[in-house]
């Protein structure tokens, strides 16, 4: 009995060392993948900008058009 529980032991070591030499990533993980935002989204962020007084009517009327002339 004792004999299996070390050799389970070290055989689940050898794979947990072996899986960090060689890189080997059990489970999948996760992707990050980046969206640029649509077209509505960055019309908001304009919006909330020039409502907060970061760019000036000006602005917000010369990004929106170059935004909906795309």
């Amino acid at each position: 009995m004792k004999k299996s529980i070390l050799l389970s032991s070290m055989a689940a070591c050898f794979v947990f060392l072996l899986t960090g030499c060689i890189g080997l990533q059990l489970g999948g993980g996760s992707k990050s993948e980046t969206q640029n935002p649509s077209v509505g989204q960055q019309l908001t962020d304009l919006k909330v900008a020039k409502d907060r007084g970061a760019i000036t009517d000006a602005e917000y009327q010369a990004q929106k058009a170059k935004l909906l002339n795309k």
